[in-house]
């Protein structure tokens, strides 16, 4: 039998048999884990096979307890207990089988044992065997079956489903202190709305008394707090009730507040006080890496109030020193899904680094003897470097600089492609904010927003801002130059460009500015971002050993004054000190930003000099996928077309097909290699993109189009004059198509239905010209050959 025929009349039946299919439990054949990464190919991408399981079995809706792989009934029954084995450590399942129809082979996680089965257990046996006497309790039993809330079209995917029963589990069995790390992008408030509705819809709570728990959810931003209450955690109803203005209200069961808003400030004893200590039964602690956990946090004093409720923190970042207490007070988390897992599976979005350099960053900028800024002081004398800019110097010739080269990369893939550009302070987020505003002068002409700033100085205005930019429906705003405020909670899934213009000192504060693009939203055409980094931040991020999640491609340049791109070959990578970490303060009300210490010394002003922006580099991923090497964009070209011909003589006899001329392309495009962006960025528009290839691979002389097309009239016109005079016009039209748009193939018959040749008719007339659309398809595929015969 097939493998189709052995499940359906095999393995079908004996399921059946002993009562898979009988509800709640249930059979899901062919399920879908996760949909498959996405692989960059130029500015699109292309998604590797979903990853799915011959048979995801349930106990219940909520409840995925094996994974069983089949095989064909001539095959050994347990030749697909690997694969299983794999799935059920993914599934974070304890039972994987593999059968071929006759035998069942189990694994069981609890006992570490392999065991040959005639049939497949039953639900009931397996729901024993996972939680032993737990299940006697049939409160118990019954609290853990408790469904998930309807969200319309939404269910939870396979990592959320994880997270939200190790939870509950956790809660139910009475761990008071719980934490879930789970990447940006994964749906961590998702998680903690099911988990709250399920402990809130079986009653739980901490007295063991018949009534709903009272539930705290707890961040330290505002949006963090309005976004979940309003729109997520919508079904709860009238049971929500956000803490603030100094009000306090006990009737509800599900309340919303910001630390800043319940602690103690200007010597006010802390909203807070006014419940009573064990009046929570849980607290969700969203964001809990920002500081919340340390001993000497007064947030920690609000946790340390509450000590008696439960308390679930929530986490984009794994466990680094930066990060440590966080850790050591909610404890080692009940489940981690990375960064890299999410971009593995393919619910995360895949990022190339773009590193750009300027001349000053590289060597550092020193003021001449007796030069004073923009203000009459004189500045001190000293060696600036990355870390000093925009804190102690601010270079408005940098900050131009910079400002043309993103803007001239925009210009490159789509100047309404949202972009975020992270600077060092909000004084800072302005300047780049007119920079940018000026060098796109006829945008903000015809929208006022193209560009604008978002921090915590616009206030009311802008929220508003801030929430146009995040619905993919409105167009503008589409750059925002922000510092702190954008770089935790605010999800915008249809940004392409994360652009680093400040030094990011702490991989936490790292993971969570590249986490603004990595959700993928492919009904919007977002399904990569690029990170744009101008201080070598990203670069030290990268070769941190702790990373998880390594970028496809990276590239540096060095620019000039006028932003424009210079190519610089074996550049090496700057290593830049990165200071100490900046603060983040907060102003009354929780809206996040503070500006600098008006106590402290303001930065020097710098309006005159140049900066150079000075280079393209590809970083490519060594074998195993982890760390990364440096070569320049030709050399990587170069090398990824030697690994598919090992000459130019090879690559030609290829070339001249137009069949294996696409798959040429094709394989091209998923090393990352587009032609057009290659002639661009090469500085060679009019090239021919055969000759760019054989010159970057085999050093062959380079031929623009143009010396081609005019090579193939002038020894060729014997090929010409086998054709009547209208069937010449037209190939001569291709040909001239060739030469201005670098078509590197002619797709018949849509080419002849575009403008110029389709003046000449429509496409039946046109066919006539050649006597038939065969001998029309045989001319142009000819001629295309012959482009390239010597």
């Amino acid at each position: 039998m097939k493998e189709e025929e052995t499940r359906q009349y095999l393995i079908d039946p004996k399921l059946k048999a002993v009562g898979w299919d009988s509800s709640p439990h249930s059979i899901s054949p062919e399920h879908p884990i996760a949909p498959g990464r996405l692989v960059p190919m130029g500015q699109s991408a292309r998604r590797e096979p979903a990853l799915r399981v011959d048979y995801l079995l349930r106990y219940a809706p909520n409840q995925a307890i094996a994974v069983l792989e089949a095989k064909r009934d001539t095959m050994p029954a347990g030749s697909g207990l690997q694969q299983a084995k794999g799935y059920a450590e993914r599934l974070g399942l304890k039972f994987a089988y593999s059968s071929n129809g006759k035998q069942f082979i189990e694994f069981d996680y609890l006992t570490g044992l392999e065991r040959k089965l005639t049939n497949m257990p039953s639900p009931e046996e397996l729901w024993r065997r996972l939680h032993g006497q737990a299940v006697e309790n049939e409160v118990h039993s019954q609290r853990l079956l408790t469904g998930y809330a309807p969200v319309a079209g939404k269910k939870p995917r396979y990592y959320q489903e994880i997270a939200i029963n190790r939870a509950v589990e956790a809660i139910l069995a009475g761990r008071d202190r719980n934490l879930l790390t789970m990447a940006t992008g994964t749906g961590k408030t998702f998680v903690a709305f099911q988990i709250c509705w399920r402990l809130w819809e079986m009653r739980w709570n901490r007295q063991g008394e018949h009534r709903r728990p009272k539930i705290l959810f707890l961040a330290d931003r505002n949006f963090l707090v309005d976004d979940p209450k309003d729109n997520m955690f919508a079904p709860f109803g009238d049971a929500r009730y956000k803490i603030s203005g100094g009000r306090v209200v006990k009737s509800r069961d599900i309340y919303f507040a910001i630390y800043q808003a319940i602690a103690e400030r200007d010597g006010q004893p802390g909203l807070y006080r006014k419940f009573d200590s064990d009046f929570f039964d849980l607290i969700v602690v969203d964001e809990c890496h920002r500081g919340s956990a340390r001993d000497d946090s007064n947030w920690r004093e609000i946790l340390e109030y509450f000590e008696p409720a439960y308390q679930l923190g929530m986490t984009a970042t794994p466990l680094r020193q930066d990060n440590r207490d966080t850790y050591r007070y909610f404890g080692n988390p009940l489940y981690t899904y990375s960064l890299r897992q999410g971009i593995e599976d393919g619910f995360l979005a895949p990022y190339r680094v773009r590193q750009v350099m300027t001349d000053v960053d590289a060597s550092g900028w020193r003021p001449y003897e007796g030069q004073v800024d923009s203000e009459g002081r004189e500045i001190p004398d000293d060696v600036y470097q990355t870390k000093d800019f925009e804190r102690e110097v601010a270079l408005l010739a940098r900050t131009n600089a910079i400002a043309r080269h993103l803007n001239d990369f925009l210009k490159k893939t789509n100047r309404f492609d949202k972009t975020i550009v992270f600077c060092v302070d909000q004084e800072h987020a302005d300047a780049m904010r007119h920079a940018l505003a000026r060098e796109n002068v006829d945008l903000m002409k015809a929208h006022r927003n193209y560009v604008v700033r978002i921090t915590s100085d616009e206030g009311k205005t802008g929220r508003g801002l801030l929430g146009q930019f995040k619905d993919p429906e409105i167009e503008t705003p589409v750059i925002v130059t922000t510092s702190q405020l954008l770089t935790t909670g605010v999800n915008v899934p249809t940004c392409k460009n994360v652009v680093i213009v400040r030094v990011i000192n702490a991989m936490t504060d790292f993971k969570q500015i590249i986490g603004r693009g990595t959700r993928v939203a492919e009904d919007q055409g977002k399904v990569s971002f690029n990170i744009i980094d101008y201080t070598g931040s990203a670069m030290r991020r990268f070769s941190d050993p702790t990373f998880d999640g390594e970028p496809v491609e990276i590239t540096e340049e060095e620019i000039d004054e006028q932003g424009k791109v210079i190519e610089v070959r074996g550049s090496e990578k700057q290593d830049v000190d990165s200071g100490g970490e900046g603060d983040d303060g907060f102003k009354p009300g929780g809206w996040e930003e503070v500006g600098a210490d008006d106590s402290e010394p303001r930065k020097y002003y710098v309006d005159e000099g140049q900066v150079e922006i000075i280079a393209e580099t590809v970083y490519e991923l060594d074998a195993d996928g982890k760390r990364l090497r440096t070569s320049s964009f030709r050399d990587y070209t170069g090398k990824a077309v030697r690994m598919l011909f090992n000459a130019p003589e090879a690559l030609q006899n290829s070339w001249l097909s137009v069949k294996q001329r696409k798959q040429i392309i094709e394989s091209l495009a998923e090393r990352g290699i587009k032609l057009d962006e290659l002639r661009q960025t090469l500085g060679q528009p009019d090239a021919d993109p055969f000759d760019l290839l054989c010159h970057l691979a085999f050093n062959a002389p380079l031929y623009t189009r143009k010396q081609r097309a005019e090579r193939l009239r002038r020894n060729r016109q014997d090929f010409f004059d086998q054709y009547g005079p209208d069937a010449r016009l037209i190939l001569n039209e291709l040909l001239d198509k060739y030469v201005e748009h670098a078509v590197p193939y002619f797709a018949m018959p849509d080419t002849i239905k575009v403008l110029p040749v389709s003046e000449h008719g429509n496409v039946v007339e046109i066919i006539r010209f050649f006597d038939g659309a065969d001998k029309m398809t045989e001319a142009v595929e000819r001629m295309q050959a012959l482009l390239y015969d010597t």
